[in-house]
């Protein structure tokens, strides 16, 4: 599974089975619209917004017992602390997820004053491996 920083939707390969669509609309509901791309991804890719990641990244650990997560950051200069409190999966600051929600603190930040990080600039993907009964991401 897949989290480009500037795409619209999750990317998820699994392999092929002719129940798939029926198993991501069994787990994620029947609102949800997974679109099977094939034209700019060889193999082919389901596609789904990414507010179903935390809900589908538990889905596919418990159905294959692990699964590999990549998650894109672009970035600024500066995090703000107001960050470790954050909501949500996606961290556009500096920290590139680092501090996100109650992350770890990264030795690379220098605090400037009493809300403002700096770190370095640049763009990185995080690898994460979920397994069946972990607390997830």
């Amino acid at each position: 599974m897949q989290r480009g920083y500037d795409e619209p939707r999750l990317w998820m390969r699994i392999p092929f089975g002719d129940t798939n669509r029926a198993w991501l609309h069994n787990e994620l509901g029947d609102r949800i619209r997974p679109d099977w791309n094939n034209r700019t991804a060889s193999p082919g890719r389901w596609e789904i917004a990414k507010k179903h990641l935390r809900p589908l990244v538990k889905a596919l650990a418990d159905r294959f017992g692990e699964v590999h997560v990549y998650l894109e950051f672009s970035t600024t200069e500066r995090c703000d602390l107001r960050c470790q409190s954050a909501a949500g999966d996606d961290c556009t600051c500096s920290c590139r997820g680092e501090q996100h929600g109650g992350g770890t603190y990264w030795t690379d930040w220098r605090l400037v004053n009493e809300n403002t990080l700096i770190g370095p600039i640049g763009r990185v993907e995080r690898h994460y491996i979920v397994r069946r009964g972990d607390p997830g991401l």
